[in-house]
């Protein structure tokens, strides 16, 4: 199954290249993924496979149990399939010992999850900069000022995450996200705890992330809003890909998840 982007497919990224041209941000060749042994194992994945795109915002949608944390995991190498392989760009993870997979996550995918997860002791600017120190990097100061401006958050560098909103920290999150300038960003329910104004902002912001520098984002979500913000849609039953909604509303998104059994 591959997903490929709708209305969307003559934007350039920052490099001034049509993402479509650039092969794909992340691929999962049929995947499967059981928890527990002895033949009692949850079969959290089965035979899910997906490529999808460079520059696109993909939501991945289900119900509760569907299989969409997996997803994430398995995709971001957070955790490794029981069998089949994941990719970030043409790098199999399957095989990676932690250490290797640990670099590869600080350097080619960012993390926005419901929690902030913010150090309070640090600045804005610290934050920010934290995988780069982490990962040993060099800060490129122009770059780390153009995110500051992209999220709105220049005039707060020198503040601390209890001095924000939380619309503001989860700028934040996002400005760590884009630091290392990754293959992908995944977000786990990034407006899960914020105020429906606040979320379309930090949503509007994603989309921008997209459109404007060829970013690619994978979200998990149970808000058919939210999920009206992307170029595709993945819905998940039974660790199953059961179908996809390109160019989605929020609408549509709703009516084919009753059809999941998510509130029936």
């Amino acid at each position: 199954m591959i997903i490929e982007r709708s209305g969307r497919r003559s934007r350039k990224s920052s490099s001034g290249y049509p993402t479509e041209a650039r092969g794909y941000a992340l691929r999962l060749d049929d995947v499967t993924k059981v928890y527990g042994k002895n033949g009692r194992g949850v079969r959290a994945l089965d035979g899910v496979a997906v490529s999808i795109e460079r520059g696109s915002f993909t939501a991945v949608m289900g119900p509760s149990g569907s299989g969409k944390s997996t997803f994430l995991h398995c995709a971001a190498g957070l955790d490794k399939p029981t069998t089949g392989s994941s990719y970030i760009g043409d790098t199999k993870l399957n095989d990676m010992t932690e250490t290797k997979l640990t670099k590869l996550r600080r350097q080619r995918v960012g993390f926005v999850f419901q929690a902030f997860n913010l150090i309070p002791s640090l600045s804005v600017l610290q934050n920010v900069e934290l995988p780069l120190r982490l990962a040993g990097e060099s800060l490129d100061k122009a770059w780390l000022q153009e995110i500051l401006h992209r999220v709105g958050l220049e005039g707060r560098a020198r503040h601390r995450p209890a001095e924000l909103s939380g619309g503001q920290q989860q700028r934040v999150a996002i400005a760590r996200a884009l630091i290392t300038r990754p293959d992908v960003i995944f977000g786990d329910e990034p407006t899960g705890a914020l105020d429906t104004v606040t979320a379309k902002e930090i949503l509007s912001l994603l989309r921008s992330c997209v459109d404007e520098t060829g970013q690619t984002v994978v979200m998990v979500t149970h808000d058919p809003v939210a999920a009206a913000y992307a170029d595709t849609v993945l819905f998940l039953a039974d660790g199953k890909l059961a179908g996809q909604m390109n160019t989605p509303t929020a609408e549509g998104v709703a009516e084919r998840m009753t059809h999941l059994g998510a509130w029936a």
